[in-house]
């Protein structure tokens, strides 16, 4: 099932998303279905989320959605992201950095990379603005597969992730990372999530990414998850180690759909990410001023 989270007049509410129709499930109780921590703090499961879930669509309204209305799906505890997973992101980081050999080493070696990404605070939902940094010449949207855990980190689901990066920045140093990955408008994820049942295999989907710039495609490309080398069980694996997470932590895995060098985002452009059996998420570009 897609979980999602709407917009109705000033409220917020959750629903279950059937195609351009959803259940509402916050018409069924306000209290409990108030938002989806709420509801998966009380369930204490994915399979018992999803049983509670049944049951309330049986309950519920069923109204007709349109996409402006969607919502960020939830409001992450954390954002974790991987880097260099895809041959093609070990191209594109080696060929921005000056430190020559650092991102062929980290593609080949034992530990993946992981960052964190945001707190949550940064991180938008279907058609708000992600951004260009005020400091920044050089800044790509990074289409990414996202997986979302709860607190033992079990996956609930998985949703679409833009993680924006500012290449200049990373280039110039790769110690100013956390600079050129986090910052107000880098992260943006959804449309939904879909529940891990419905996506046995995370290495078997189509992502897609589309920029839109006066009404023109400026860039396209897809990938296939296939092409992962770091799969999401190994990034997992390592992400737990020692380490804590609250439910509806979010973990981007990489990217492959980088734009050629003489490419950067421009405000005013509209980013599009599709992921088989997840959805599209569609956000405009906003130009930071310092």
């Amino acid at each position: 099932m897609k979980l999602c989270r709407f917009a109705a007049g000033s409220q917020s509410r959750i629903g279950v998303l059937e195609g351009d129709c959803c259940y509402d499930l916050t018409s069924v109780d306000r209290a409990l279905f108030s938002d989806w921590g709420t509801v998966y703090t009380m369930a204490g499961s994915r399979d018992r989320l999803m049983s509670v879930v049944r049951g309330a669509m049986k309950k519920s309204k069923k109204l007709s959605l349109h996409y402006n209305r969607l919502r960020a799906p939830i409001t992450p505890k954390e954002i974790w992201a991987a880097g260099v997973t895809y041959m093609r992101s070990r191209e594109a980081r080696e060929s921005e950095t000056k430190m020559k050999g650092l991102y062929d080493y980290v593609y080949t070696a034992e530990r993946p990379e992981l960052f964190l990404k945001d707190s949550g605070l940064r991180c938008v939902g279907p058609g708000e603005p992600v951004s260009i940094r005020s400091d920044s010449k050089w800044t790509v949207p990074e289409p990414e597969l996202c997986v979302v855990l709860d607190d033992r980190f079990r996956t609930v689901g998985y949703t679409v992730g833009n993680d924006v990066s500012s290449r200049d920045i990373e280039g110039e140093n790769p110690l100013y990372l956390p600079q050129a990955k986090v910052y107000r408008g880098s992260a943006a994820i959804g449309p939904v999530i879909t529940t891990a049942d419905e996506i046995p295999d995370p290495h078997e989907l189509r992502i897609g990414m589309r920029i839109e710039r006066n009404g023109k495609v400026a860039f396209q490309g897809e990938v296939n998850t296939s092409q992962m080398k770091r799969k999401v069980a190994e990034l997992l694996g390592y992400l737990r180690r020692d380490n804590l997470v609250g439910t509806f932590t979010v973990l981007m895995t990489g990217t492959s759909i980088v734009p050629p060098d003489s490419f950067t985002l421009h405000g005013g452009d509209v980013v599009e990410i599709e992921i088989d059996k997840i959805g599209v998420l569609r956000n405009p570009v906003r130009q930071l001023i310092q």
